[in-house]
Order: C-alpha cells, then structure tokens, then sequence
C-alpha cells in the first residue's frame, strides 16, 4: 500500500554529497561537508549510502570547501582549515586507525583530538561535551544523566547515524542495505564529526543544515497551558477556564489528560489506558465543547497512550476492521503497528481525522510502551513522531495547518516535531533545581522546545514556595504547561496555594502571557538562523569561563535569567549564585543596576524573597510585550508595551506573521525598535517603524512605552506632539518603577513613529531604599533592625556599611542580600 504521509514514490529520497567532497580508501569514505563537518562512512562491501535517513536530511552544505589529500603507505590524511584527519587503511575504524584533530585553539586545555571509539562520560571531572539532552524524565528526582551535545569545550563531537534508517520519497523509512532483519544493527559506520571549536552556533548552524531546521511552532503554544489528570466534565472544564478568565489569568492551551476518552472499559478487552472515543458521560458533545474553548482563544490538544491498539469499544473500530479487509463483528483487536502503512492510513483516517473534525487541535503522544517495530531498527517513538507531526500539516478541508506534535524526544532528529513531552517528575525541589539545566542544555543538541511538568508532576509533598518558583521558571521556559498527576489535592490552580505564593503565581502567569510576542520572535529566529530562544550562556559567550559556571542561568532571548531554586532561609530569602558578562544590567523586577566592567564578567550572589526572580537585560535593551491580557496568545495584539532599558543604545525587531503554515515574506511583518540614549544631555530616542504587507497585524495599536529605571522632569513628544509622562511605581513582583508614556493609537503602516525624550535620566533604586525594603520584612529582633538603619543613614558605603552591619547582628543572609546592592 502506498504511504498515507505522501504521494511521493517509495524510493529512496536521495541526498547525496557534491562529487568534489568525497574521499575514499578501499572500505571507508569521507566527505569534507564543511572546513568544521566531516562525514567518515565505514561499509564492508564498501557500498555507501547516499540517501536520506531519519537523521540527515541534506548532505550538500553549499559550495565544498578547501581540503587537502596526502596519501601514503597506509595513510591518508585530509585537512581544511580547521581540522586534521588521519586514517590507516589497515587498521579501520578503531581507536589507532581514525583519528581527527583541531587545527585551531580550543577552550579545553587538553586540546581537541577525537579517536575513532571515543565515548563521553557524563561524570568526566574536567568537562569535554557539554551535555544535550535525554528520552524522558519520567520519574525522575532531580538530575538525571543526559547524552552526549554537539558542542563541546574540546571543540570536538560525533554524531553517530549508522543505525538511522533510509528516508524514502514518500516519507516512509527502510532498513538500510545490510542492517541485520532482525534488529536493525548496521553493517557499517556512518559518523558525522563536527569539529567546530568554540564557534557553537556554527556548529548548531550547520547542524540544521544537515538535518532540517527547527520548524516554526504555533504562536498560541507560547501562551500559558492548562494540564491536570483529572476526569474533568466538559462543563467543569470551561467553569474553570472561565474563572481563570475572570482572575485574569490568561490561558491559551487546554490540555485534557486521559479521562476525555472511556478508561472503564470492559476487561475482557483489556485497561483503559489506550483510548479515541470520547467519555460522553462527561462530554456528551465534543464539538461543542471545543468550540467553547476555541471561542476562548485556546488550542486544544488531547492525550493518546496508544500502544494497546484499536479495541471493539472504540467509534473507529467498524470503519477501520473494514478497511483493514477484516470482519467487525469478529470483535478481534486491530494492533497498534506503526510500521504498517495499511493501518496507518486507517489509523489517521478514523481514530484521528474525525476528532480533528470536531475541534482537536493536536495530539499528546504519551507513548512510554516498547520499543520494537516490524520494521527492524525502527523506534516506534520516532516514527508515532515522525508520522503524527506530517499528518498535523496535511491538506484538508479548510486549508493546511502549521505543523506540529506533542511527545518525548526519540533522537538527535527530535528537532523536526516540536512540541516535547519532558515525562512525569517527581515534585521536589531537586526536580526543580535540575530543570532549568535540563531544558537550557538541550539547545547544545538543537533541541529547542521542552514542554516540562512546571511543578511537578507526581509523590512529593505540597509546598507553595516550591510552587511559586516553579511557576516563575516557567514563564520563562520553551513551554509553560501546569501539569499534575491524579491527586484531589495536586493541583495548579493558584488559589489552592498561600496568599504570598498566590500572587506570585499570578503576577508570572500573566508576564507569561505578556511576554509572548518577544517569545515569538525568537522562535521565529530558531526556524530561520537555528538560535535557540533558551539557551546556556555559553551559547553567547564562548570564551568566557564564568559562562560555563552555573547551570541553572540561562539565557531567555536576550535576558539572563537566574531562577531561584533554593528554599528560602528563616530570613525568607533565598540566594542563587550567577555569572554576568560584561556591561552594564538593570534587574527588570527590581530596577537594580549592575555594572561589570572586567571582559571576563563577574560573579554574584543574588538574594529575592518570594515575590521575585532575577531576569536582567542589559543597558539600552527593548522587550516587547502584550499590553492586554485579553487579547489571545495566538493573535498579533492590538496593544504594546514597550518596555525600555535605560543607558545605552539599542534595538528590537519584533517579528509576527498571519499563523499560516509557511508564512513567507508577504505574510510577514517586522517592526523595529530602535533606542538612542544620550545621558549626558538627558535625552532619548525611540524610533518606531514598520515594513511588511497590510492586514497582518493591526492597522492602529495603542502602545505604552515604559522606561525602567528612569525619572527626572521628563518631558516627551510623539512626531512633535507632546504626550503625557507618568511615573510608575514598583509593582513589587515584575517589574521595577520608572516612567510610563502613553503614546495612544499609532498607525505605523505609514512612515513609523519617533517619541522623543527630554529630562530624564537614569535613577535605579537608591542604596538606603534597597536597603530599607530587604531589612523591612525580615523577622528579627527590632532593635537590631534600628541599629542597622542607624548605620545606613549614617552615609556608610561598601565595606564600612557592610562591616556596620554585621556589627550590629545582621544575619549572614541578610547581609549577603544587602551586598548585592552595596
């Protein structure tokens, strides 16, 4: 039967290098992909495969660069600019036969030289691989061990493909020639060396190159996600939503765990687990309970274990046995088998396309089941991901969507079906602490879009700070999805937590929401340059040591984000330590000023109470955000704001589009942000300006420009016109005081707009204010609290207002908080 993912022909979808690339000697063949990127093939018969398999996509990078062949007596060496390869014919593919150097300097002391075998250990004391990222985190408390990256402080990774199998015209996959029939094990080796030293984002660069890119993700799925294995009714369901409407909590993505389909089911038959046909006892009509929800503003996506196949029980049971040439009233299960393309095609057809047709927006693959396929070598994983990611895009009535699926990663190809399913964690505050570096890390293999269980999933025990900072950490991860396990009394709702927990839930909830367009852009720069929106901050400071020393700080586009992970002390502060570059930083929740004048950057120890979390953008930054918490994640919002950083010049080019399925320049907009600072003379620039095709975003929005960290006797003009200055105070959880200019509607179709500033200048908190605010709430004895005061007020600075202080018996806590701002 022809495949059901394309009408393309079952041949092999070839992929071959350029002709002047490829090296041979006798059973072995290399091709010189890029001066950084080798591909080292190893084959008995020495038959090569220049196919495309699940991995490798493209093997023509562009014009082949310079390289260098010296053959002699059972050598052959080939060198580019960057790299040495060495390869003795008698002695193969082993540890003394193959064998690459870096001909360039590289971070690792030890130098970069790769032999043929060499395997990464993860516990390695002096670290060489920087780590990607793991199948699943299912059951997991805390770290687990990740697989191997592509970069590297050593300069040097291998990406084995031997086992991958062939990509065929029509998207289906074969075992390679040679592969064992009964697991897959190949005959031969398929390595791919990517030698880039510390130029990581040309090797992410060409990774993508060579593999496909990371396709652009629904913007709707960058909003908040509602999850809980619960047996919500679809009455229930919407009641919640709307309450969460009613507090402003905006939520985009409506997650219905196992429950929306029948679990109580006839044993005879089996469990419940796997299921496609809804529970009308608590939804008795689907279509208009999607409809409701897509009324909302929300995406929809349900959960499928579908490992046990299609049972007699099921609405697609009939129409499937009859296309499968088989009886229905026979009552035999049809076998879940993705390697079949018969029952695939029947599969989507009938369990699938007929929900879609009711509303479902896209599918939760929770596959945790086996690992063997007819297909020798196949995983079922990657091919449920492979096959549901394709089959989301289709043509169909009412036109193509964008793409997309939501599982746990298969292999290093995973990049190609966003979203990921990270699996069920155990909630403790040692899966919290492991998170941020699980999901920042994970860029180091081009792996973008984790969707974690943002507070855990299952056991632990109830803890709202725990929660609060676990929701703060997911406004700023890939995926913000609250998620939690069968419990009346796990769950994510933030009235369910203490008043404190409550509103910091709240407040990062909604930044989430507000953050959006910026999130946006930078998946759209993902797609396009192969950026990562999260990422560690070595991604952006290579050569800097401080950027390799604190795995839970990473980078959310352009900001630094430190997340507090710790618990909090008797002081209610708690304290994380971080790396920044050099340059100036303010603190966006606070308004705090940092300034970093070594090129090597600067440690620090960063206290917050409960309410905050560092995010620090650097001096002249622009983040634009959703002004209305209205206005639906997926739609381009009529309202701005425009949040500024003072203190330097700067940019931000806010990238949206119409959400069709490749939207090319027509359907692109791209407005620019850009920032002149001139302190000395108490003046500011913002030009605002727009090109792109009409009807794309709105004509007019109203946009609010907010200056952070900035007073004076300001006075502003929009295109000459004077508009109103208002100052903002703290609001004590996202974001610091400054001044607010209401620029009103602006239409920016036609010539853009410039609001100019006169009278302002910088002016983050002062010392004794910070001061004041940490000691403030602290629970300590009053007359120390007076006579710390005493030595604030008494001018004392650095030092003598720190050793004053500890005089008096200011705990080490609170001393530590007070430093970070002396």
């Amino acid at each position: 039967m022809t495949s059901p993912l394309s009408s393309g022909s079952s041949e092999p979808r070839m992929a071959p290098a350029r002709p002047d690339a490829v090296v041979t000697a006798g059973t072995a063949r290399f091709t010189v992909l890029t001066d950084r990127l080798i591909r080292m093939e190893q084959s008995p018969d020495s038959v090569f495969t220049d196919a495309a398999t699940q991995l490798v996509l493209t093997r023509d990078l562009g014009a082949t660069p310079d390289f260098q062949v010296v053959r002699g007596d059972d050598r052959l060496e080939i060198l580019t600019e960057h790299l040495h390869l060495s390869y003795q014919p008698s002695r193969g593919f082993s540890r003394s036969g193959l064998t690459v150097s870096l001909r360039t300097a590289v971070l690792n002391l030890h130098g970069g030289t790769w032999h043929h075998g060499d395997v990464w250990d993860p516990h390695e004391s002096y670290p060489t691989n920087l780590g990607g990222t793991c199948r699943t985190l299912d059951e997991a408390d805390g770290r687990v061990e990740l697989g191997p990256g592509l970069l590297a402080t050593n300069g040097i990774a291998v990406v084995d493909d031997s086992a991958s199998l062939l990509l065929q015209e029509d998207q289906w996959v074969r075992p390679r020639p040679g592969a064992s029939p009964v697991d897959g094990t190949p005959a031969g080796e398929d390595l791919y060396l990517f030698g880039y030293g510390q130029d990581y984002r040309g090797a992410l660069r060409d990774f993508f190159a060579l593999t496909g890119p990371t396709p652009l993700v629904p913007r709707a799925l960058l909003g908040n996600w509602w999850s809980r294995y619960h047996s919500y009714s679809g009455e229930e369901y919407l009641e919640l939503m709307d309450r969460f409407a009613a507090e402003e909590l905006p939520f985009s993505v409506a997650v219905l765990d196992m429950d929306w389909h029948w679990v109580d089911i006839d044993p005879a038959i089996g469990n419940g687990w796997t299921g496609y046909s809804w529970n009308t006892d608590l939804f008795p009509d689907p279509a208009r309970f999607l409809a409701a929800l897509h009324e909302r503003g929300m995406e929809v996506t349900l959960n499928l274990h579908p490992a046990a196949g299609i049972r007699r029980h099921e609405d697609a049971y009939a129409p499937m046995m009859r296309d499968l040439g088989r009886d229905p009233a026979s009552g035999e299960e049809i076998p879940f088998n993705i390697a079949d393309t018969a029952f695939v095609a029947s599969y989507l057809e009938h369990a699938h396309h007929t929900l879609e047709e009711q509303g479902v927006d896209f599918w939760w693959l929770d596959w945790q089941q086996g690992g063997v396929t007819d297909i020798p070598g196949l995983d079922p994983l990657w091919m449920l991901n492979h096959v549901h990611f394709l089959d989301s895009g289709r043509e169909r009535e009412g036109g193509r969507r964008r793409p997309i699926t939501f599982s746990r990663f298969a292999d290093a190809s995973s990049h190609r079906t966003p979203i990921g399913f990270s699996g069920d964690t155990v909630t403790s505050w040692d899966s919290l602490a492991f998170q941020p570096e699980f999901t920042a890390r994970a860029a180091n293999i081009g792996y973008f879009w984790w969707s974690n269980d943002i507070g855990g999933h299952m056991f632990g025990v109830k803890d709202s700070e725990m929660m609060a900072r676990w929701v703060q950490l997911g406004c700023f991860s890939p995926i913000n999805r609250l998620h939690s396990t069968a419990s009346a009394f796990n769950s994510k709702e933030p009235w369910r937590y203490s008043r404190n927990a409550r509103a910091a839930m709240n407040a990062y909830l909604r930044l989430r929401h507000r953050l959006v367009p910026s999130l946006y852009t930078w998946a759209r720069r993902a797609a396009a340059d192969g950026v990562a929106p999260i990422r560690p901050l070595y991604h952006d400071y290579p050569r800097r040591m401080g950027a390799y020393s604190h795995h839970t700080e990473f980078l959310f586009g352009d900001l630094v984000v430190v997340p507090m992970v710790h618990r909090a002390d008797a002081t209610g502060l708690a304290q994380e330590s971080a790396w920044l570059p050099q340059g100036t930083w303010f603190d966006l929740p606070t308004g705090r000023r940092y300034t970093v004048a070594s090129d090597e950057g600067a440690e620090l120890a960063l206290s917050r109470r409960l309410e905050q979390v560092p995010v620090l953008a650097r001096a002249g930054s622009v983040v634009v955000l959703a002004g209305e918490l209205s206005e639906a994640a997926g739609a381009n919002p009529r309202r701005l704001d425009v949040l500024v950083v003072p203190g330097a010049d700067g940019f931000f080019v806010l990238e949206e589009d119409d959400g069709s399925p490749e939207p090319g320049a027509d359907a692109v907009v791209r407005t620019r942000f850009s920032l002149a600072w001139d302190e000395d003379a108490g003046s500011a620039r913002l030009e605002i300006t727009q090109e792109g095709p009409r009807g794309v975003v709105p004509e007019a929005r109203e946009i609010t420009v907010r200056l952070l960290s900035v007073g004076g006797d300001a006075r502003a003009s929009l295109d000459g016109r004077p508009v109103e200055v208002g100052v903002r105070p703290a609001d004590g959880l996202t974001l610091g005081g400054g001044l607010d200019v209401a620029l009103g509607e602006v239409s920016l179709a036609d010539g853009g707009a410039t609001l100019s500033l006169e009278g302002v200048r910088t002016e983050p908190p002062g010392l004794a204010d910070e001061v004041f605010s940490i000691l403030e709430p602290v629970e300590i004895d009053y007359m120390v609290k007076d006579r710390a005061w005493e030595v604030v007020r008494s001018g004392a600075t650095g030092g003598a207002l720190l050793g004053g202080l500890r005089a008096v018996g200011v705990p080490d806590a609170v001393l530590a908080a007070i430093a970070e701002v002396a």
